[in-house]
């Protein structure tokens, strides 16, 4: 064999293939009720489907199925609306009861017009309407509202994996947020568990060895948003499994994505 010929045949030995994520959505969750077990409608649903739980992966719940799960629905008719939501129901042209648990959702007013009312929430979230929404509810007069506490309840549903499996799964509770000078929506993490959200690279190199200096991943978004390709918002798919994610174990919170007041040049 020539030194040529040998030199080819290394140059065509196979590479290793790459890594391969999967986007595995969750059809077949029934309509969830308040005091369900998510957890247990998760792994019944993933061994239905054939795609099983495993230790390491990430499950992606939307918020929708999270606030049906605790309860956190409100039924309009039983809202009474004070005089400011009245106020501004007719600066937005939307129902006052709306307006007025909206508001109820709120630490802060950031703006608001005809379409929109831009809300920072009790959790700290700057999101449109405190995260009240009628879609994927089941009534005209019924409204979801954001969980309590996400980050307890991504816990809360990782604690349940282990109870009925024995397995420790990453767990991000997510939601559609807009994003300011962007158009669209895009999922992210409004609650985590069993996971880093961020990741520094600050102080290390790139790939060609330049210096990182401000280099904050934020893997909790990432991941949401990941699993939105599979979620949609007419398809019923309120859950994802993403495997083979590549992520730190940690005690993530997804508060943590919260950008601080101090360092915020929007608001």
């Amino acid at each position: 064999m020539t030194q040529r010929s040998t030199r080819a045949k290394k140059r065509m030995k196979p590479v290793a293939p790459p890594e391969t994520l999967q986007i595995i959505g969750l059809k077949t969750l029934p309509e969830i009720r308040p005091g369900d077990d998510l957890a247990r409608l998760v792994v019944q649903a993933a061994q239905r489907e054939g795609a099983g739980l495993r230790r390491g992966d990430v499950v992606v719940l939307a918020q929708k199925i999270v606030s049906k799960a605790e309860g956190c629905i409100v039924d309009l008719p039983r809202v009474k609306p004070s005089l400011l939501a009245r106020a501004w129901a007719r600066k937005v042209r939307n129902d006052p009861r709306l307006i007025e648990v909206v508001l109820r959702e709120s630490q802060r007013i950031l703006r608001m017009d005809e379409r929109v009312i831009i809300t920072e929430t009790r959790h700290g979230f700057v999101c449109a309407n405190a995260g009240v929404d009628r879609s994927g509810v089941a009534g005209r007069h019924r409204v979801t509202c954001l969980p309590a506490d996400p980050d307890k309840s991504a816990k809360r549903f990782a604690a349940g994996i282990r109870r009925w499996l024995g397995i420790t799964v990453a767990v991000i509770v997510s939601d559609t947020f807009g994003r300011p000078w962007r158009l669209g929506l895009v999922n992210v993490a409004i609650g985590a568990a069993g996971l880093r959200v961020l990741e520094d690279l600050r102080g290390t190199r790139d790939a060609y060895g330049h210096p990182l200096r401000a280099t904050i991943l934020a893997v909790g978004d990432e991941l949401a948003a990941a699993a939105g390709l599979a979620m949609g918002k007419r398809e019923g798919v309120p859950a994802v499994i993403l495997r083979g994610v590549r992520f730190r174990v940690g005690d993530g919170r997804a508060r943590q994505l919260i950008r601080p007041a101090s360092e915020d040049m929007f608001r």
